[in-house]
């Protein structure tokens, strides 16, 4: 009796020890930022948060409902240039002018979204590019978005009218507030039901609908909550560069944000993040190269897939999983013969005395 109770009490140590270990990894992973602009420069820090954050946003389309978007950088350029001209041109404070150019991408996401979604797989690709480049010409065209030229020298402002943002450490600490609560956002739409009905729908669509799920409803959520994430990233990074031109809404930038997510792992809530920060950062310190760049960031993408066929963390986790497994097998291979029929005299055992008190 005794040694059957050891593998309950581990097992309850264990899930008491996992229940609090994620916690611990979040407060530390945001001590860690907290601490990041000390040692790296704020602008650059404040630039992969952004990326990062559009990434994942990303993540929740590809990863979660299995679709792929070419056209998201109408989302994420669009709303910069929104962003920009109401911080220029109608004085709104930082606040309003993120949330003018995040809702902005809300409703474009909406439009598209409601073309796109009834297409599947290498046909909802090419509408959501075509529609994508739509609105680059529109931003091409357009007189606000001042053609080639961009709109420069957007002001930052003052945060609620109380915090100067023109400081490069108080930008980052807006900025990283808002990757927070744009990653937990879409932390708790992965982990909710909406999420599993999301989940399902990507492994397989038609048991889905078969099971009462409006699965065109459901996707049209998703990505209508993608774009608007998309949004908010686009519509933050032109308060970090003061700055939004037409590379934000280029097709490239569609490819790019593509490459960060498959890069660090589709379908995980880390690997979006990990990618954004490798090519970030490969753009920022290879700049001096030119065009080589391009070059080098190709082959460390094919290297990473041929090694990495889940991603940098998706390998990880996948590896992870695999030693835990190992570790809890090899302690039942090492379990004495006689304990599963002992556990099980002793249920015959209780139902004996329990017929005994019955018919007593």
């Amino acid at each position: 009796m005794a040694t059957s109770t050891v593998p309950a009490a581990t097992g309850g140590a264990s899930a008491s020890a996992s229940a609090w270990l994620g916690p611990l990894k979040v407060v530390a992973a945001i001590a860690l930022l907290i601490a990041a602009p000390y040692v790296l420069y704020p602008v650059f820090l404040a630039k992969v948060l952004c990326f990062a954050l559009f990434a994942s946003a990303f993540n929740l389309l590809l990863g979660f409902a299995g679709l792929l978007s070419f056209g998201h950088a109408a989302f994420f350029g669009f709303s910069a240039y929104v962003s920009a001209h109401a911080a220029k041109e109608w004085g709104l404070t930082p606040e309003l002018a993120i949330l003018s150019g995040t809702t902005v991408a809300a409703l474009l996401g909406t439009g598209v979204g409601l073309l796109a979604i009834r297409r599947q797989g290498i046909y909802f690709a090419m509408v959501t590019l075509a529609l994508a480049q739509m609105v680059f010409f529109l931003c091409v065209q357009a007189e606000f978005t001042r053609g080639e030229d961009g709109i420069q020298g957007v002001p930052r402002g003052d945060l609620f009218g109380l915090i100067d943002l023109d400081s490069n450490m108080a930008i980052y600490y807006f900025v990283l507030a808002i990757f927070v609560i744009g990653i937990a956002i879409i932390y708790r739409t992965v982990h909710s039901p909406f999420g599993q009905v999301l989940k399902s729908i990507r492994e397989n669509e038609p048991r889905a609908i078969s099971l009462g799920y409006d699965a065109d409803r459901y996707k049209l959520i998703a990505f209508v909550l993608s774009a608007t994430l998309s949004g908010l990233a686009g519509a933050t990074k032109v308060l970090v560069f003061q700055l939004a031109s037409l590379t934000d809404v280029a097709w490239q930038m569609s490819g790019e944000v593509v490459l960060m997510t498959i890069l660090g792992g589709v379908g995980t809530m880390l690997g979006p993040i990990v990618g954004a920060a490798i090519i970030v950062t490969m753009q920022n310190y290879l700049a001096q190269i030119g065009s080589l760049t391009t070059i080098i960031q190709g082959f460390v993408f094919v290297f990473c897939v041929l090694l990495f066929r889940r991603g940098i963390v998706g390998e990880i986790n996948h590896r992870w999983r695999q030693l835990r497994s190992r570790g809890r097998e090899a302690p039942a291979a090492l379990a004495p013969a006689g304990t599963a029929p002992r556990a099980d005299g002793d249920a015959e055992a209780a139902h004996a005395r329990q017929r005994t008190m019955t018919e007593g």
